[in-house]
């Protein structure tokens, strides 16, 4: 019996050990309490980040040091995320701390370390650097539509280290900013619509002229993207069946894809308007004389 109350005594006290105290409890509701406080914190900080840089930004496009549209969506980007990693790191280094972790100490053996870490960090240098520089030239921004090496498409986002480009077929591509050499913005100053309408050899070339210059005169009106009239070159090619006349339109920055399959869709209807035959395939047959026979004048 004495064995027996023996056990039940060293299990009771081995439960009552192993239990929190009052204290141990108490320490840790309070540093739950800090730690969510300043996760809060931390989530407003960086709202109220995103909208003062957002009201800085429409503030300076109303001054007189204005930021184009297209700048400013890329610098606001870049900011909130730069917001977001500053002070998510300093609301880490603050929690740590509470749960007894040394930030000295952490903060010189990461010092130590980023000596040995830096030679092979050198690519994400690089990209931080190159991703600055694309940013302070202005070599393109968020929206704009650019080639870089064989990649093509719209840009949706410019980050410390990658730039990411939405294709036109849907496809993201992420390229680290050192990647990036040589680059086609096709945004940044307006494009020319190229044209080319055949007729057929019978038409009258100097109808047609008249036809479609007086057509090309009233398209600026229908198509706000148009910088100006359309403009009529002539003759651009003599092909087997058809004479290829050429026009040339001033558009706005990548609406000249829209403005091209307008332009041939009111062309051909304005020359079938005027019997202004488009060409077509034609066929001719020479029937080879039948050969005399010799024998058969013997």
């Amino acid at each position: 019996m004495n064995n027996a109350a023996d056990t039940i005594e060293t299990a009771e006290k081995t439960i009552k050990q192993s239990m929190l105290t009052p204290e141990q409890w108490d320490t840790i509701f309070r540093s739950s309490i800090k730690v969510a406080l300043i996760i809060i914190a931390s989530v407003l900080a960086v709202k109220l980040g995103r909208k003062l840089i957002r009201n800085l930004l429409k503030v300076n496009a109303r001054g007189p040091l204005q930021v184009s549209e297209r700048r400013s969506v890329t610098l606001i980007k870049l900011m909130e995320n730069i917001i977001a990693y500053v002070v998510f790191f300093i609301a880490a280094l603050t929690i740590l701390p509470i749960f007894g972790v040394e930030i000295k100490g952490l903060l010189v053996g990461a010092g130590i370390g980023g000596v040995a870490i830096g030679f092979g960090a050198q690519s994400l240098v690089k990209d931080i650097i190159s991703g600055f520089f694309i940013l302070f030239e202005d070599q393109f921004s968020v929206g704009d539509y650019i080639r870089i090496q064989t990649f093509e498409g719209t840009v949706q986002s410019i980050g410390l280290k990658t730039t990411k480009i939405r294709s036109s077929t849907g496809e993201l591509h992420i390229i680290q900013n050192g990647m990036i050499t040589e680059v086609t913005n096709f945004s940044l100053h307006n494009a020319v619509a190229l044209v080319d309408i055949s007729i057929s050899y019978e038409g009258d070339i100097e109808h047609a002229q008249n036809v479609i210059e007086e057509h090309l005169e009233t398209m600026p009106d229908r198509y706000e993207d148009m910088v100006k009239a359309p403009e009529f070159l002539g003759i651009q090619n003599l092909g087997p069946t058809e004479v290829t006349l050429r026009i040339a339109s001033e558009v706005k920055a990548m609406t000249q894809f829209k403005i091209s399959r307008a332009i041939r869709k009111e062309i051909k209807e304005v020359l079938a308007r005027n019997n202004i035959d488009m060409p077509y395939p034609k066929m001719v047959l020479y029937k080879q004389p039948e050969a005399k026979n010799e024998n058969a004048n013997v």
